[in-house]
């Protein structure tokens, strides 16, 4: 991963999400996540930076997990011809299929968006 690739992902999602000012954003300790044009990114749009512990995997364990789960139901059964290809795959993944279709277990068996619409409707208990 290259700082560029960090910040592009980072100005899609905010465009996307249109996070509220101060939100926590969590990374592990990536040289790409630690840079000066990644920091001034984040500052921009008024995200607070979290970084995992040094030498504490277990700071990171949700991404970790989603990670594990991509590569296990998606990318270790394919064989992309051309990155865009796979990037298209990906995304179709985490946008259509993981969001909004996949329950999860410790979501209360709802997929992620259905439990983050029913969260800021006050339906769910944190």
């Amino acid at each position: 991963m290259t700082r560029n690739l960090v910040s592009q992902s980072l100005i899609r999602a905010v465009g996307a999400k249109r996070p509220p000012q101060r939100i926590i954003h969590h990374s592990d300790r990536g040289s790409q996540y630690c840079s000066h044009e990644y920091r001034n990114l984040m500052g921009h749009f008024g995200l607070k930076a979290s970084m995992s512990g040094k030498g504490n995997c277990y700071d990171n364990a949700p991404m970790e997990s989603f990670w594990g789960t991509l590569k296990q139901e998606l990318t270790h059964h394919r064989r992309y011809r051309t990155r865009q290809e796979a990037i298209g795959d990906i995304t179709e993944y985490i946008e259509i299929f993981y969001n909004r279709q996949r329950r999860q277990a410790r979501l209360g068996f709802l997929s992620p968006v259905v439990y983050e619409q029913r969260y800021y409707a006050g339906l769910v208990a944190v």
